[in-house]
């Protein structure tokens, strides 16, 4: 399959996480709902987190049964094994460092000149920076647009070698897979109240559709890569880093659903992102990849 061929199912495995965008700018003041959008955030993310290092060990287990089948030595388990565990503590304690930063941003006050308007005076905004849901929304994104490099390597790989069946499934499943993943981006911002009303925490348009390009973006990037480039430790190490960064914000989103004390809906939204999560990986299981 020609590279343009092939830059076009990229895009169209990546575009599909436009679909959930919309969502981040629901404005009404429902707790419920905002507990409800997290927690099902929560169930696509710990699906992504099962799939993406399940993908990750998958090389290291093969080498490890060519050890013990006597046909393959230590040096691929070692070399493989130190990148993933290089690429998780990078993704996990990275966005630590990264959160932290952005958080120190978003408190530091602004400089006033003469004659110019406190941030108190300034119409519809309360607070220098970015909220807590635009900040986690950032954390999201790049974690799953980390994931979704590896993805794009997938179909790249698959559409340069010919196996074009594949590579279109790959295509259906991961788009599919992205669809969610949309949403997963913009829930903490949906319902984010501001001390000013409904709308004084509201996210741009362009800010939604910056998330959904560093989210989606990487499935295209990952497909041109693919095309001319096979790694399995280029891969390993991408699937590592996205593994790392979205367990750091199932932590911080687990930790506001610990805080809203309603279970009911915690639990519930979790087995509707799960289910969802899984459903979209069973249509590629089914057709045989």
């Amino acid at each position: 399959m020609s590279l343009f061929h092939t830059l076009i199912l990229g895009f169209i495995a990546g575009v599909t996480i436009l679909l959930g965008i919309p969502i981040g700018r629901l404005r009404r003041p429902m707790p419920a709902l905002r507990v409800f959008l997290n927690a099902t955030a929560v169930g696509v993310l710990l699906f992504l987190v099962w799939d993406v290092l399940s993908a990750a060990w998958g090389p290291i287990d093969d080498a490890l049964t060519a050890v013990h089948q006597h046909s393959g030595g230590l040096a691929p388990v070692i070399g493989k094994g130190a990148v993933f565990f290089l690429g998780l503590a990078v993704g996990l304690l990275g966005l630590v460092g990264w959160d932290r930063v952005l958080a120190r941003r978003a408190a530091r006050p602004a400089r006033i000149g003469p004659g110019a308007m406190s941030v108190a005076e300034r119409p519809g905004r309360s607070t220098p920076g970015w909220t807590a849901g635009q900040r986690l929304s950032l954390l999201i994104a790049i974690g799953i647009g980390l994931h979704n490099f590896a993805e794009g390597l997938a179909i790249g790989q698959s559409a340069a070698t010919g196996a074009v069946g594949l590579a279109t499934v790959l295509v259906i499943g991961f788009a599919l897979h992205n669809a969610t993943e949309g949403f997963g981006i913009v829930a903490p911002l949906a319902a984010d109240i501001g001390s000013d009303g409904p709308a004084a925490n509201r996210p741009s348009w362009g800010f939604l559709l910056g998330m959904a390009a560093i989210g989606g973006g990487p499935t295209f990037i990952g497909t041109w890569v693919g095309h001319g480039f096979t790694s399995e430790v280029v891969s390993i190490a991408f699937l590592a880093l996205a593994a790392g960064s979205i367990i750091y914000v199932v932590a911080q989103l687990l930790g506001v659903a610990a805080r809203a004390r309603r279970m009911d809906l915690v639990a519930t939204g979790l087995l509707l992102g799960l289910v969802a999560g899984f459903v979209t990986d069973a249509i590629v299981t089914a057709a045989g990849v």
